[in-house]
């Protein structure tokens, strides 16, 4: 039996096909359009100066390709576990593992950031008691089926839209904007702009929670190719015109400094009063982010498991909630200790690295899918491309994440090894 066919197994006797179009398209928009529209701006403007908008482009473009070629893929391979499994199945179990090694890490250090993200907007001195409160109870609503998931990633993603189109109307309709600041430039040089794209990058990736709930889409072949562009198409439309409405107000060099870029551009509008709406904001599009977080680690770990290269209980599914139960109990457990003892707000720089490696082998196994020149153009451009915004990322986050990458891989050799022995 081939792992194909094992896989389609699994999902039949396993998780349930629930989700719709819809569904998918509000999935991949609650993790997208979270915290990082937030917070990412500045530290990317300070990067590219007047290149940014070059900067979102160009990331646009690379996570269009990687889309792309997920959807590909997933619509070919329906399974729980996105590129993990597209790259065991097209490149080998290796690479597989590699993508897999790289989500499941790297997505957990984000889950705990996420959840002490709210907790700082919340309520900043109990920071991780409110994290650990924010990652129980949506570990909670995750065990209890994807559907519940879907109803209040809704509610959030509508929460979040809101609170961005204000931020929106009140900086383009104030007399502090200034269409002069939006004068593109290359003040950051081309290696700002490649920085702020890999950093830019993080925001989009979202869509790929899409493709992780692979197994519980309705008609995949179908669903998931048309789903992954829509949200991704939406979260662009979104992140630009905020980018250009906060930009008119407090220009590259204010943006570049601003430790909150919204709540900044609307205070600078002379609408201080939306301040705490923001934050508010801010902090209901970390839970969003949380949530899909959760569910992608969740269903990767279910993936993994499966194959042993993670302990195989936790490959098991509630035969009432139809959910990897045990995979999301003990992601949620790891989340909630590191949110309890540990500030990684400021050390996940190598989840960015991870993820465009993970993008990478995506790219690589949808590059094997057919020989025609046009089938390839658009998996080789997202490969360039994420390697290129990988090594542009600042120095320390290539280091750590290229270490996190060489501990899976050396893991991955001596269990190996030790099987044979």
């Amino acid at each position: 039996m081939t792992r194909q066919r094992a896989a389609g197994q699994d999902a039949g006797a396993g998780l349930r096909r629930t989700l719709g179009v819809g569904d998918a398209v509000v999935i991949g928009l609650g993790s997208m359009v979270g915290a990082g529209i937030f917070a990412a701006l500045g530290p990317a403007t300070g990067a590219a100066g007047s290149g940014l908008l070059i900067g979102l482009a160009v990331a646009a473009v690379v996570a269009y390709c990687n889309a792309m070629s997920s959807a590909r893929l997933a619509a070919l391979y329906p399974a729980s576990g996105g590129t993990y499994v597209y790259g065991r199945e097209r490149l080998g179990e290796f690479w597989g593992y590699l993508a897999g090694w790289s989500f499941v890490v790297g997505k957990t250090a984000s889950c705990a950031a996420m959840a002490l993200t709210v907790g700082a907007y919340v309520w900043p001195d109990q920071a991780h008691a409110v994290a650990v409160g924010a990652v129980v109870a949506l570990t909670a609503v995750n065990y209890g089926g994807i559907q519940k998931s879907a109803w209040l990633t809704r509610v959030i993603v509508a929460v979040v839209l809101a609170v961005l189109a204000s931020v929106v109307v009140v900086c383009l309709g104030s007399d502090a904007s200034d269409a002069g600041r939006l004068d593109i430039g290359l003040s950051g040089g081309l290696g700002g702009v490649l920085q702020a794209a890999g950093l830019l990058f993080f925001a989009f990736a979202g869509y790929a929670r899409i493709a992780t709930l692979g197994e519980e889409v309705r008609e995949p072949a179908r669903t998931i190719p048309r789903a992954i562009p829509l949200a991704l198409g939406i979260a662009l439309v979104v992140y630009v015109a905020v980018a250009v409405s906060v930009l008119s107000v407090l220009g590259a060099e204010g943006l570049g400094a601003a430790s909150a870029p919204l709540a900044d551009a609307v205070r600078a509008a002379g609408v201080p009063g939306l301040v705490p709406v923001v934050r508010v904001g801010a902090a209901v599009a970390a839970l969003g982010s949380l949530l899909a977080l959760i569910l992608g680690v969740s269903r990767t770990t279910l993936a993994m498991a499966r194959d042993r290269h993670l302990p195989g209980v936790l490959a098991v599914v509630h035969p009432r909630f139809q959910v990897p139960h045990r995979a999301e109990l003990a992601v949620g457990a790891v989340v909630a200790i590191l949110a309890a003892t540990v500030d990684v707000r400021g050390a996940i720089g190598f989840s960015s690295f991870g993820v465009l490696a993970y993008y990478a082998v995506a790219n690589a196994s949808a590059w094997t899918l057919g020989s025609a020149p046009v089938q390839r153009v658009v998996p080789l451009v997202g490969l360039v491309g994420c390697a290129t915004l990988a090594f542009a990322l600042p120095g320390v986050s290539v280091v750590v994440g290229a270490a996190v990458l060489a501990a899976g891989a050396a893991a991955y050799v001596v269990r190996r090894w030790a099987a044979s022995r």
